[in-house]
């Protein structure tokens, strides 16, 4: 596949900017409105969408808001056809976005925001905001996610890097090589080689919760590891990067893990640092969607798949906090059972423990 099928042009959506308007829309019953606002009837306490059959309000019974979720927090609850409505809505999105998912996978040129909206018969924004609920990543950010993973699976399995580029769907090795940098951090003939020629910084310090480890590679934070054994933490950096050129950290960056001991020590201090994340294309919407969760909150490893629009891969979500190798700057920590029970943290579920005692003190 090559491109996107394009149909005609989608026409400009009418906007519903004031109450006139939008009382207008639902005596119509104008399935057009629906999106851009829900109406709210005072007496019997039910919000609706625009074109509801339901019978006519009184015009000084209704309320607009801009949501269901405002309309719920001013007390109001979703009619059962709305109910029914946001169900159907709901298998609608995540057929959409399945569908632009294989078109991005299956392209050899990435299909643009405007294509893949007109594929659905959306518009633009509200695809991009449907797509980013359903996987956690933007259109854009999937497409760079996918082609990564290729990338690095044929450098790992092809006998040459010109082999790899064109499977992994370039047309030119001029645009290959223009690429590689974003997408693997290295030159791709040192990723294929074990990390050859990459420099990588690291120091290990000391906190109360044991050694820990940080390494900085050309474009950011590529590992934050804990354990009782400091040698330990320095061959596991190896392993990851057997080939890398690793170096130890100057008196910069000694301040740098500072801040990440500061950090596991005091979490309302906040961590944000440049990451070097590399993983799949799975992983990295899962990886993305823990960095939004907040300190002193835990969610379910259930809670995460539904999240990134995967609702029935909550062991491959738990198999990707695992892989992990960037403790608390992607905070896997805060993933726990569906009970709420404290289990399978890489560095230890007693340090996991620990930390979720700290952030809920914050």
């Amino acid at each position: 596949m090559n491109s996107i099928p394009l149909s005609k042009p989608m026409a400009t959506r009418p906007c519903f900017a004031d109450d006139e308007q939008r009382w207008a829309a639902v005596q119509a019953r104008d399935p057009a409105a629906d999106g851009h606002f829900v109406y709210a009837v005072r007496t019997t306490g039910i919000y609706c969408r625009p074109s509801s059959s339901a019978r006519l309000p009184r015009r000084d019974n209704v309320e607009f808001f801009e949501s269901g979720a405002a309309a719920e927090a001013a007390g109001y609850r979703a009619s059962q056809r709305m109910l029914g409505d946001q169900t159907a809505a709901a298998a609608r999105h995540a057929a959409v976005v399945a569908k632009a998912c294989r078109a991005i996978e299956m392209a050899d040129v990435p299909p643009g925001l405007d294509a893949l909206a007109m594929q659905a018969g959306m518009s633009p924004f509200h695809f991009h905001r449907v797509f980013k609920a359903e996987t956690g990543l933007t259109p854009k950010a999937y497409a760079s996610a996918h082609r990564a993973s290729r990338l690095r699976e044929e450098l790992n399995g092809s006998g040459t890097v010109t082999n790899a580029l064109y499977e992994a769907g370039f047309n030119s090795s001029s645009r290959f090589y223009e690429a590689s940098q974003a997408l693997l951090g290295m030159p791709p003939r040192d990723y294929r080689n074990g990390g050859r020629n990459a420099r990588i910084r690291f120091a290990v310090g000391q906190c109360s919760l044991g050694a820990i480890l940080v390494a900085q590679s050309q474009r950011g934070i590529c590992a934050i590891l804990m354990g009782d054994d400091p040698d330990a933490l320095v061959h596991d950096l190896q392993d990851q990067f057997p080939k890398a050129r690793l170096f130890g950290g100057d008196d910069g960056f000694e301040q740098l893990v500072a801040q990440v001991v500061g950090f596991i020590e005091a979490p309302a201090l906040g961590l944000n640092l440049p990451l070097d994340v590399r993983g799949t294309a799975f992983q990295e919407r899962v990886w993305q969607a823990l960095r939004e969760i907040p300190p002193g909150v835990t969610v379910s490893y259930a809670q995460v798949a539904n999240h990134i629009g995967a609702p029935k891969a909550a062991r491959a979500v738990a198999k990707a906090c695992g892989a992990n190798c960037i403790a608390v700057a992607i905070p896997c920590h805060r993933v726990v059972r569906r009970d709420g029970g404290i289990s399978g943290y890489r560095w230890g579920v007693e340090r996991k423990r620990e930390l979720l005692r700290r952030e809920a003190q914050e």
